[in-house]
């Protein structure tokens, strides 16, 4: 069975907010710094490190 990936993400985070109930300026800012992560100068550096 293949899920994708954002559902699958999706999934997790719904059951983490649920669970753990972190603020939510803190889900906030993790949203944010790994958008503007992901389109800055150290995309490459954090490909090849998850890779």
């Amino acid at each position: 069975m293949d899920v994708p990936l954002w559902l699958a993400l999706l999934c997790i985070g719904i059951l983490g907010v649920k669970l753990i109930r972190p603020p939510w300026w803190l889900i906030a800012a993790l949203l944010l710094g790994g958008y503007l992560l992901a389109d800055s100068l150290l995309a490459p550096v954090i490909d090849n490190f998850v890779k």
